[in-house]
């Protein structure tokens, strides 16, 4: 962390989102001054709590993609949920507490891997003696009869094959080499199956209760060598990791760099003072308001304390406004930052610029069938031009409107992609013309259709 500046961090964000600058800076302060607490004395460290954020601007401009990005770049655990997921305590549905839950989860699947690498080199070689089993069984010492175990009598025990032992190792030398690499094998593996999930947190509580008492179930299955190395391997890692130790280090992670994003939060901002859904919407903020406030939730890794975990809501606010958030969840989000719309420039950018960058992916996607597709400057300059025309004629979804104009653009090359004799395609503006003209000249028909 102590490497990532504001600066740093933008120039970072820069090579996913276009534009936004204001959202950027203001997530890179955010950041930096959850690094500088962390370097203050303790007494001083514990009464300095993050600056949480509130991210206002239509969908389809970058709000989630800010919040992803960042917890990718600290390797933070990271949750996203939507606030319409959850109803007051009481009410079918999620309570809020499970949003702690899930980050804690996360930080144990994070930590849990970096534990696991630790013992790299002795899950490989627990992995390849356990295929060799597999494709070679030892033979079982015999079993004692009761006969024998009463009068003492001993058998005589066989002593082990020298030959038998040496074409063991060269089995598993071969393993190792990967030379058998292509065999198929069949292994036993645990049936993980899959827990239901409910909306109601008590269910769910309930089934992975009922779940962890069962014994393990197991099922055959024939993979290659190579990958029964890697089942072998990652099974292995998991039973040397000691979870006391990876509980201890997920709930301090959590605590320290946990981040939970909880978008939509303008869909519970009804203020109402009535019966009906809007209650309902108020409890639900009453609900978070602890939460983020600083509360101690119990998961099944420990306690964990919300005080130090970075918030950030987002909302589209198109019906509500942020003010019509009760007053002291209004004052727990003091970073507030407004995300314009996309400009007829910024989709330009957006499909040639970032690094996941559209034209990137269609063009890659269609290459893996031989076809080397390029569009022209002018092409790029149709799209982005049809895109914010229909977003500012229709409902303005942001660059999400670019994902339905280039899939009707190349629907019709996606189909013949396999079957094309020439398989060198050039895009321009007249190609895309022709298969979105009638579609933009009508309204009511890019309602349904883009």
């Amino acid at each position: 962390m102590e490497e990532l500046t504001p600066r740093k961090i933008v120039a970072y964000l820069d090579q996913y989102i276009i534009g936004q600058n204001d959202a950027k800076r203001s997530v890179a302060v955010a950041l930096r001054n959850r690094w500088r607490a962390g370097k203050l004395p303790p007494e001083l460290k514990k009464e300095v709590s993050p600056k949480n954020i509130l991210l206002i601007g239509p969908t389809g401009v970058g709000k989630t993609e800010i919040a992803r990005r960042i917890a990718s770049l600290t390797n933070a655990p990271f949750v996203k949920v939507e606030a319409t997921k959850y109803t007051e305590v009481g009410y079918v549905g999620r309570d809020v507490e499970s949003m702690v839950r899930d980050l804690a989860e996360e930080a144990v699947r994070l930590v849990k891997k970096q534990e696991s690498s630790r013992h790299g080199r002795d899950a490989e070689e627990e992995a390849v003696r356990r295929v060799a089993e597999a494709m070679w069984p030892s033979k079982k010492p015999e079993t004692r009869s009761p006969m024998d175990i009463i009068f003492g009598e001993k058998k005589e025990e066989s002593k082990p094959d020298e030959g038998e032992k040496q074409r063991r190792k060269d089995l598993e030398h071969r393993i190792r080499t990967g030379e058998l690499d292509d065999r198929m094998v069949e292994i036993e593996v645990e049936d993980k199956g899959s827990t239901p999930e409910s909306d109601n947190e008590q269910t769910n509580q309930i089934s992975i209760m009922i779940a962890g008492m069962m014994p393990k179930k197991m099922k055959k299955k024939k993979v290659t060598v190579a990958d029964a190395k890697k089942i072998f391997a990652e099974e292995a890692a998991d039973e040397m990791v000691d979870m006391e130790v990876v509980k201890d280090k997920a709930i301090r992670y959590a605590e320290e760099r946990g981040i939970i994003f909880i978008d939509e939060i303008d869909k519970i901002a009804g203020r109402g003072h009535g019966a009906g859904p809007d209650v309902s919407r108020e409890g639900v903020q009453r609900d978070i308001l602890p939460i983020v406030e600083g509360a101690t939730v119990k998961t099944k890794y420990g306690q964990l304390k919300t005080d130090h975990i970075l918030f950030m809501a987002a909302g589209a606010f198109h019906v509500s406004k942020p003010s019509d958030l009760i007053p002291e969840l209004q004052g727990r989000f003091p970073i507030r930052v407004e995300l314009s719309s996309l400009t007829k420039e910024d989709l330009r950018k957006i499909l040639t610029e970032p690094r996941q960058a559209l034209i990137r992916q269609y063009t890659a996607l269609l290459e893996t069938e031989g076809v080397s597709i390029h569009f022209t400057d002018d092409a790029l300059d149709t799209i982005a031009s049809i895109a914010s025309r229909v977003n500012s004629e229709t409902e303005d979804i942001g660059a999400r409107r670019l994902y339905t104009i280039l899939e009707r653009v190349l629907e019709e090359l996606s189909f013949d992609a396999p079957d094309l004799e020439d398989k060198n395609v050039t895009i321009d503006s007249r190609y895309v013309e022709d298969r979105l003209g009638q579609i933009t000249e009508n309204i009511d028909i890019s309602n349904y259709i883009l």
